[in-house]
C-alpha cells in the first residue's frame, strides 16, 4: 500500500493514527508513504531503512519536493526529480494507493504511481483532483484523523479506529535533548512549551501574551521554552522579550522538537504543527484556536483545554490579521489553563 500526505507537519500527523491502526492489524504489510523532505523526520530517523523504534509506521518512504517543483515547474533538475520518483514508485508495483491529502498534486503523485487501485475521497480539498481517482470514498466523521481511518479502513475492506502513533526515535536527537534541557531549565522537572507560530496569520494568537502566559508560568515555579522554527526566529524572540526574560528560545530540528515535546509537561499552541505532534506523542495541550474549528482539527487522543471564542466563526480564507474571536482570549485564561494541566502532571508524579 502506498499513503501520499505530503504535508504540512499537522496533517501528516493527522492522518498517521489510521495508517497505525492499519499496521497493527496488518503487521506483515508493506507499507509506503510519499512525504515532502522536510517533513520525513515524522516518519524516520535519519536514514533508517528497517522498520523498527526508527521508522515503525511504515517501510519506506519516498519524497516529493512539489514545493520546490512549483517554484521551478520546468527546470531540468524538476523534471529529473518527478521522473526519478515516478519511476521508483512504479517499481515497487503497489496494489493500492489512497491519496489522504486531496490535493492536485497528491492525485497526480497518486495517479502516476501506477497502483492497481487508486482510492481518494469523494471531497477533496481541490475539487478537480477527484477526476483522478479510480475510486472516490464519501466520509461523514466530523475530525480529521475519524475522516482518515474512514478513508483508509474503505480503501482497505475493513473498519478502522484512530491507533496510537509512534514518532521515530532519533537517538542523537533524544541525547541532544537530555543535554538542553539539564542547561536551560536545571531543577526543574516540569516545563511549559509554548509553540508561537501559525500556518496563517487568523490563527496567530499574539506573541506578546504568550509572554505574559510565560510569566504567570514562570511565577509559579515552572520552566518555560519557546519553539522557535530556526535561528533568530523573530516570532519566537519576542516571546522571550515580553516574557521579561522568563521564557529561553529553542531552535529545533523536527527530530529535536520530537525529543523535546516528549518531555514536556504541557504544549501551549494554536492550530499548528506542534500542537498535533503534543497530541500524538499524548502530552497534555492548550490549543488556542480561532478561525478553525475544533472539532474538526482539535487536539486528539490526549488531556487538552481548548479555547475558543464564542464569537469566532469557522474561516479558512487564510487571512493575515489575528481573527477577532482568536483575540478576546484572554492571558488569564491560556495561563490558567496551563497551570491546571501542570499541577494535574504533578500530582500523577507525586501519586
Amino acid at each position: 500500500m502506498l499513503i501520499v500526505r505530503i504535508g504540512a507537519m499537522g496533517d501528516v500527523l493527522h492522518a498517521m493514527p489510521a495508517v497505525a491502526a492499519l499496521r497493527r492489524a496488518h503487521p506483515e504489510w508493506e507499507i509506503g508513504w510519499v512525504v515532502e523532505p522536510r517533513w520525513l523526520p515524522l516518519l524516520r530517523a535519519g536514514d533508517a531503512t528497517v522498520r523498527g523504534p526508527q521508522m515503525s509506521l511504515v517501510d519506506r518512504t519516498y519524497a516529493a519536493s512539489t514545493r520546490a517543483w512549483k517554484r521551478e515547474p520546468f527546470s531540468g533538475k524538476t523534471l529529473r526529480d518527478i521522473r526519478s520518483l515516478v519511476g521508483e514508485l512504479r517499481g515497487e508495483r503497489f496494489d493500492l494507493c489512497v491519496d489522504m491529502q486531496g490535493s492536485i498534486r497528491s492525485a497526480v503523485i497518486g495517479r502516476l504511481s501506477g497502483a492497481k487501485r487508486f482510492v481518494g475521497p469523494e471531497e477533496p480539498r481541490e475539487r478537480q483532483a477527484r477526476w483522478l481517482y479510480g475510486e472516490r470514498v464519501d466520509t461523514t466523521a466530523r475530525h480529521v484523523i475519524d475522516q482518515g481511518c474512514e478513508l483508509l479502513g474503505s480503501a482497505a475492506g475493513e473498519p478502522l479506529r484512530p491507533a496510537e502513533v509512534i514518532l521515530p526515535i532519533d537517538e542523537s536527537a533524544e541525547r541532544e535533548c537530555d543535554v538542553l534541557l539539564r542547561r536551560l531549565v536545571p531543577g526543574r522537572e516540569r516545563f511549559a512549551l509554548i509553540a508561537p507560530s501559525a500556518g496563517w496569520g487568523a490563527k496567530q494568537w499574539p506573541a506578546e501574551r504568550y509572554g505574559a502566559v510565560s510569566k504567570e508560568l514562570s511565577g509559579a515555579g515552572y520552566g518555560v521554552l519557546v519553539n522557535a522554527a530556526f535561528g533568530g526566529d523573530v516570532l519566537a524572540q519576542k516571546v522571550v522579550e515580553t516574557s521579561g526574560g522568563t521564557a529561553v528560545a529553542v531552535p529545533t530540528s523536527i527530530a529535536q522538537l520530537i525529543a523535546l515535546t516528549r518531555r514536556a509537561s504541557v504544549v501551549v499552541a494554536g492550530d499548528t504543527g506542534p500542537l498535533h505532534m503534543a497530541a500524538a506523542l499524548e502530552r497534555p495541550v492548550v490549543a488556542i484556536f480561532g478561525p478553525t474549528d475544533p472539532a474538526r482539527n482539535g487536539p486528539y487522543g490526549t488531556e487538552a483545554r481548548v479555547l475558543r471564542n464564542a464569537s469566532s466563526k469557522t474561516d479558512h480564507s487564510r487571512q493575515g490579521a489575528p481573527e477577532p474571536g482568536l483575540l478576546e482570549i484572554t492571558v488569564h485564561e491560556v495561563a490558567a489553563a496551563t497551570l491546571e494541566l501542570l499541577r494535574a502532571e504533578q500530582g500523577k508524579v507525586v501519586g
